[in-house]
């Protein structure tokens, strides 16, 4: 899937990426500001997810229960190796069967399972993204 969209259609994209995803575990990538975060607190809310979300960019990793699921929210920005990875326990967190929305995944990617979904969002304008999704 490839598409440009608004930031006021961020609904819109949310939905028609929970559409295409084959995997429960996504990785996004993008320069920093380009919104990864706000994506990811639209999808996170659409999957069910009642509290209030905000970027793991401190604690890593964020967790939030969907009323079916659990959802991991990773921020890997500030990892200095996968070392750091495998010190917060990673590996249990991606083969739990719950959602895993990975920001920076470039800094763990020897690590992550081959069935992933890519998305990676681009800056066109201060409105305007584009985003291409990978299963």
């Amino acid at each position: 899937m490839k598409k440009e969209y608004h930031l006021s259609q961020i609904d819109e994209i949310a939905r028609a990426i929970l559409a295409e995803t084959k995997h429960k575990i996504i990785a996004f990538q993008g320069e920093m500001g380009v919104g990864k975060t706000t994506l990811i607190k639209v999808l996170a809310k659409q999957l069910g997810v009642n509290e209030l979300t905000s970027s793991p960019t401190f604690s890593i990793v964020n967790e939030y229960h969907t009323p079916t699921d659990i959802l991991y929210h990773f921020d890997c920005y500030r990892m200095e190796n996968e070392v750091e990875a495998f010190d917060i326990g990673i590996e249990d967190y991606l083969y739990s069967d719950a959602w895993c929305f990975i920001e920076w995944p470039e800094r763990i990617e020897n690590l992550l399972p081959d069935d992933i979904t890519k998305i990676t969002i681009e800056k066109i304008n201060e409105e305007l993204r584009s985003i291409h999704l990978k299963n």
